[in-house]
């Protein structure tokens, strides 16, 4: 659970009733977040994404339903949708690396996620997540960056929750072990990386 979803969630049913103010609260809420898994998708572009893609949700709002937690997964896939239309205009493949700073200070919901990153310095967190294969890349940016639980990141990627989990799991965990094991340990996240 976010932080902010109550928040988000009152937002979206007012935004969905006209409400522009509430449309512009659950864009600040969002957008951070979402800016940030976009960066690690398409790199200096995500800033042009990212727009295309508050086009389709502001177009399509009235037929989202769900809550705050909900509509961080929906703004998510969209988001994604965008991104990899994009990938695909410019022929190269998707990267997850050029996550920027300001993304990793995002409050989080506290979990194994956080512990795993808090004690990474900036650089080296772009660094050592552009370094993980892609499925692993990406289950992590959507877990921590855009704070979705595994169901909703799995249903993002369009793969089982199990994979989703697993792939989070080892990439947190190789972020560990880079880190001399701050965070994830073998004992800890048994949830996380359990199988099925």
């Amino acid at each position: 659970m976010h932080a902010h979803d109550g928040e988000l969630s009152a937002a979206v049913a007012r935004a969905q009733e006209g409400d522009e103010a509430a449309f512009a609260v659950a864009y600040r809420l969002v957008q951070p977040g979402l800016l940030g898994y976009l960066r690690g998708l398409v790199g200096d572009d995500a800033e042009d994404v990212a727009s295309d893609a508050w086009l389709e949700i502001a177009r399509d709002l009235g037929r989202f339903k769900g809550d705050g937690a909900g509509f961080r997964g929906w703004t998510a896939t969209i988001a994604r949708h965008r991104a990899l239309d994009h990938l695909r205009r410019q022929k190269v493949r998707p990267r997850a690396s050029a996550l920027e700073s300001d993304v990793l200070d995002l409050p989080g919901p506290n979990s194994t996620h956080d512990q795993a990153l808090e004690s990474i310095s900036t650089e080296s967190a772009l660094e050592l997540i552009g370094g993980l294969p892609r499925d692993q890349a990406e289950a992590v940016l959507l877990r921590v960056v855009v704070g979705l639980d595994g169901p909703a990141a799995a249903r993002v990627l369009g793969k089982r929750p199990g994979a989703v989990r697993t792939a989070a799991y080892r990439g947190l965990k190789r972020l560990a072990q880079q880190l001399g094991g701050a965070g994830v340990t073998d004992d800890g996240p048994r949830t996380l990386g359990e199988s099925k």
